[in-house]
């Protein structure tokens, strides 16, 4: 996998430098089918997981999207990205590689009809009321260096360094999880399930929808349950669920979009794994989804051993500098001597430690804001009102310990 990641994070690298956050938000920040078409067409290359797309998607929410397009966003984005994508075509193959975008584009264009059709029977039966908490500011920062030096060495500190720290750790435990499944589930497990794909699409529905894993970490777990007997579909149904549907995801949607959302949210995203794993079933040929190290004329695979090791050796050299612990920022000297701390839990990477240093700094009376990831701590200086810093805190997915 590990030239194919690394070509996805230097691509995601490039999409967070170089393409202005104000163009995405004028697109993803409006009403009817043409928003939620365009945020589902966003989000699919979006390389967000699941935890880093939340806040993004409550911003959008607070800055006008409507409940339709941010539910696509939403279903699209955790599901795949330019970095799972590469590494879905080295490990599972052209077809899964080009089928998993297309389901998580369908399946999010199914999920924003259903919440606007669900919009539109709200707004007939009450008023609309504005939102009352302004966040100021989504998961994309709406900053971009101004040279083009600048913007390389953005692209290459964000693809290399801050997305690596937010799906590395996920990324090594689905290869755990990969390795046991190969090493300690016999070879037949899965063979009397390859019998009913219905039945065992079923299962890794079960499964799937509360568990946590990134876009790119569930890829050797589906491959490794593929070469124990599971079916192609029910795969597939493991990568789309997966990463896109779980208990911190549905919270943070019923409290910021209600309850019918996050329901409508599920059932979307489960619907369409179903439907798009039962295509793949029974009216797809197998032989699309052979593995690469078992099809014929996947030899190219293997070709360049030394490549794959020394893209091999980078990739994990780059993972231990990834999570290296970093020097815990000090407030600066002459702020306030005022300093409040926030316990908040759900923060997991990187993109949440800015989401919340972002808006927090924006409070009236903050002189300085330092977050601390390892530790679920805020530290706000200055003299602000507490009750305001911790409704903003909750409105943007997180809670109060």
């Amino acid at each position: 996998m590990s030239p194919y990641i690394l070509l996805g994070l230097l691509i995601a690298g490039i999409l967070h430098a170089f393409v202005p956050a104000k163009l995405m938000n004028r697109h993803l920040s409006g009403r009817g089918f043409s928003s939620v078409f365009k945020a589902a067409m966003i989000g699919v290359p979006l390389p967000l997981c699941s935890c880093g797309v939340l806040p993004t998607a409550v911003a959008m929410r607070r800055s006008g999207a409507s409940k339709a397009s941010t539910t696509s966003f939403l279903i699209a984005t955790p599901q795949t990205g330019v970095d799972s994508i590469s590494a879905t075509y080295s490990l599972l193959g052209p077809a899964f590689a080009v089928i998993r975008p297309v389901a998580a584009l369908v399946t999010a264009l199914g999920g924003g009809w259903l919440m606007g059709k669900a919009e539109k029977k709200e707004a007939e039966g009450s008023a609309d009321t504005p939102d009352t908490v302004a966040v100021v500011e989504g998961e994309i920062p709406d900053e971009r260096p101004a040279t083009f030096g600048g913007k390389v060495r953005d692209t290459l500190v964000y693809g290399f360094h801050t997305l690596l720290r937010s799906i590395g750790k996920w990324l090594m435990l689905g290869l755990v999880i990969a390795a046991l499944i190969a090493m300690f589930v016999p070879e037949d497990f899965l063979v009397a399930l390859g019998d009913h794909p219905l039945l065992a699409m079923l299962a890794m529905l079960v499964i799937s929808v509360p568990m946590y894993v990134c876009a790119t970490g569930s890829i050797p777990i589906a491959m490794s349950l593929m070469l124990k007997g599971l079916s192609p579909g029910a795969a597939l149904v493991l990568l789309m669920a997966g990463p896109a549907a779980n208990f911190a995801s549905v919270t943070v949607i019923s409290r910021t979009m209600g309850r019918r959302a996050a329901a409508l949210y599920v059932t979307a995203i489960s619907i369409g794994a179903m439907l798009f794993g039962i295509a793949i079933d029974y009216l797809l040929p197998r032989s699309l989804f052979l593995l690469p190290g078992t099809a014929l004329g996947h030899a190219c695979h293997h070709e360049l051993p030394l490549f794959s090791t020394i893209c091999s050796g980078i990739l994990l050299l780059l993972l231990v500098l990834a999570f290296i612990p970093e020097k815990e920022q000090k407030l600066p000297e002459d702020s306030s001597a005022c300093v409040t701390t926030y316990r908040i839990k759900g923060m997991t990477c990187p993109h949440c430690q800015a989401s919340v240093e972002r808006n927090l700094s924006k409070l009236p009376g903050v002189d300085s804001v330092t977050v601390n990831l390892s530790a679920g701590t805020a530290s706000v200086a200055g003299e602000h009102d507490r009750a305001s810093a911790e409704a903003l805190i909750r409105d943007i997915g997180f809670d109060i310990a």
